[in-house]
């Protein structure tokens, strides 16, 4: 049983498993879709979403408050390391989703990879 197993270790270290997730995030974002492996895209999923909740947070902060909408994208950028992405994500990808709770990004799963038979999973936005 995984009682109490909170995240995938990814056979990687913390700091190269945070590196890792942040650069599919940040491939998703710009590119709308990637192809991974199935366990990397269900770690980088829960990732992805929590950047989103705040995206749309920042995108819904009333325009009289400068400085809550800049509170949250100081978040994103301190998560994503990138500021491109974190402008993307506020200004085109969290007004999409608006009116949705969550669930914004799917995973279909795309066979097996040649070298390792490694499951590989296409990984984008709903």
């Amino acid at each position: 049983m995984r009682h109490c197993i909170d995240y995938r270790k990814l056979n990687v270290t913390s700091e190269h498993r945070l590196a890792m997730l942040r650069n599919l995030t940040i491939a998703l974002i710009e590119h709308g879709s990637i192809m991974t492996t199935v366990p990397k895209a269900k770690e980088a999923r829960r990732f992805a979403e929590r950047l989103v909740t705040i995206a749309k947070r920042a995108a819904a902060a009333p325009a009289d408050q400068p400085a809550l909408r800049l509170r949250y994208y100081r978040q994103l950028i301190s998560r994503l390391n990138n500021r491109q992405a974190a402008e993307k994500l506020i200004a085109e990808i969290a007004p999409r989703y608006r009116e949705r709770a969550g669930g914004y990004t799917r995973i279909l799963r795309a066979g097996y990879r040649l070298g390792d038979r490694a499951p590989k999973a296409l990984f984008q936005f709903v």
